[in-house]
């Protein structure tokens, strides 16, 4: 792994800072991590260590974990920590007070072209940033838990959000080997945990109306469902399920998911104008002589993954 110039800091040393903190350094990059508790400091190194000693064993990293772990260094100062960053990951509690008063902070400790990120999973960069100067810096980088293994990241914008600051944020991260996702619009949730939700919400009701059990639906999404989406999107897993792509499944199955909504007082239908656009998209990333192709590729990632998940005999 090549090392890096541009300096990362990490505000905050709870796990999803630690494991920030191992993103960074496992990609080259020297690692500053500030916590204003002693105790918290002194904890790190060890959480950090045995971290990387457990990814070793899994074949997953590229160096030592002694050679990745002197690349991270510990803070007592604000202001020490962020000096020359070229992207702050804000990694406290999930509280808007807090949060504003550390991005004021921030934004007089930074300078102008400092990505200031935070990994809030609920309040939107626009109030973070509220009346701040340095509003124009400050985006969510919500990851999925923990990055260093679930690589997906929501890049949120606030509306006074610059482009080039969204640029910047979207090159570290997949430059760390991140999935960076940008999301046109600040929305409740995000994307990651409006999907979540919605098949809580759908599990939950299951459960309610007696037609499954707790473990059946987690039967079904770990053996079915979430099978296929380790690997593909359900977009992608639909387009792939009907000969003749997207368009074909959304004229079979369009009409039942709408009454399975409407079941649920949600009235969302898949519009013609809508599948067009979802078509127009899918087939953008595959165009329809590629299709049969691609069926293959799914049926043997699925084998390997049924081989991965077949008892072995000890």
């Amino acid at each position: 792994m090549p090392e890096q110039t541009e300096k990362i800091a990490v505000i905050g040393g709870g796990s999803i800072g630690v494991a920030f903190a191992l993103v960074f350094a496992r990609a080259g990059h020297p690692v500053t991590v500030f916590d204003p508790e002693s105790a918290r400091r002194v904890a790190i190194p060890a959480e950090f260590i045995a971290k990387l000693e457990s990814l070793r064993r899994s074949g997953l990293l590229e160096e030592s974990p002694a050679v990745i772990a002197a690349r991270v260094g510990i803070e007592a100062s604000l202001p020490a920590a962020v000096a020359d960053a070229v992207l702050v990951q804000e990694c406290v509690p999930e509280r808007l007070d807090v949060k504003q008063q550390l991005f004021a902070e921030l934004g007089e400790a930074t300078g102008p072209d400092t990505v200031l990120a935070s990994s809030s999973s609920a309040i939107p960069a626009s109030q973070s940033s509220a009346g701040l100067a340095a509003a124009d810096r400050i985006l969510v980088a919500h990851p999925g838990n923990p990055p260093f293994l679930l690589p997906v990241i929501e890049l949120v914008p606030s509306p006074a959000t610059r482009a080039d600051t969204v640029a910047t944020a979207h090159r570290l991260y997949a430059g760390a080997g991140m999935s960076p996702v940008t999301v046109a619009r600040e929305t409740e949730g995000f994307v990651f945990n409006r999907l979540q939700g919605a098949v809580l919400r759908e599990a939950y009701a299951l459960v309610r109306d007696g037609v499954a059990t707790v473990e059946d639906i987690d039967t079904v999404m770990r053996d079915g469902l979430g099978r296929r989406w380790s690997f593909m999107g359900p977009f992608e897993t639909a387009d792939l399920n009907t000969r003749g792509g997207i368009a074909s499944h959304a004229e079979k199955m369009g009409p039942a998911y709408e009454r399975m909504g409407a079941e649920r007082g949600q009235h969302d239908p898949w519009t013609p104008g809508l599948v067009a656009e979802v078509e127009r998209q899918r087939r953008t990333l595959l165009p329809q002589h590629q299709w049969e192709d691609r069926v293959a590729w799914r049926d043997e990632q699925l084998q390997r993954l049924a081989a991965l998940h077949r008892p072995v005999d000890l």
